[in-house]
């Protein structure tokens, strides 16, 4: 006998999702646009138009047009219906935030790894870093940039606290530019033994020293800002003071 459906109840039928077995079409297209910012191919106030990018890649402009909101959501474009979308320029201020935002949250997960990771979890974070020294060693600053996000991705994640790194995504668009203009082989070799630092003080379950090494490695963006700013001005907004 059926159930009779009270007041508080709700009969709703929805239908079952197939699970996406890969990227959808908006998703790849936002892939490889921001690689392309971030690489500079798509350096500050390029123009980029749905319908051109739409018949380069192929694609309807309907996935085009989703890729750019999010683009313009994260502050790698601004979208202009009447005159053309460009890539926006690069915001200092917005740095400085990320980096604030960054430090607070990472700062937190430093420390909830000392607790809680185990050695595989530790060994899991050491593959990550030795990738990162081959791409050192063959001067590979796109594979190094990712093996980065990786790293401090999984940080979070093994501690627990995945969902910070999605916080953190939402604010540090104009911080990963000025990270990737950055990435020449002296500044790779530093993150790495920055790197290494704070992993080995997890493992040794010094909390203290993890978080002041993480502190350390992320204040370094604001040596950076101003040694891209002396090359390259133009691309960047000025400070509101």
């Amino acid at each position: 006998m059926q159930k009779a459906v009270t007041q508080h109840e709700t009969e709703l039928v929805l239908p079952t999702l197939d699970p996406p077995t890969r990227p959808s079409v908006a998703d790849q297209v936002f892939n490889v646009l921001q690689q392309r910012i971030l690489t500079l191919e798509l350096p500050p106030l390029a123009k980029i138009s749905e319908t051109d990018i739409g018949k380069r890649m192929g694609v309807s402009r309907q996935p085009v047009r989703e890729a750019f909101k999010r683009l313009e959501r994260l502050g790698f474009l601004q979208i202009r219906p009447q005159s053309g979308s460009v890539v926006s320029l690069i915001s200092e201020e917005a740095i400085l935030r990320a980096r604030f935002i960054r430090t607070a949250l990472e700062t937190q997960t430093t420390r909830a790894a000392c607790e809680v990771l185990s050695a595989e979890d530790i060994a899991m974070l050491q593959a990550i870093l030795d990738q990162q020294g081959v791409a050192v060693d063959s001067n590979d600053a796109p594979l190094f940039h990712k093996l980065d996000e990786d790293f401090h991705r999984g940080i979070c994640r093994l501690s627990g606290h995945d969902y910070v790194w999605d916080l953190i995504q939402d604010h540090k668009a104009h911080m990963d530019r000025v990270r990737m203009l950055s990435l020449s082989s002296t500044s790779q070799q530093l993150a790495l033994r920055e790197h290494i630092v704070i992993l080995a003080a997890i493992a040794a379950r010094d909390s203290e020293a993890a978080a002041e090494a993480m502190t350390r490695h992320l204040s370094r963006i604001e040596v950076l800002i101003q040694q891209i700013k002396d090359q390259n001005h133009n691309w960047f907004v000025d400070m509101v003071r």
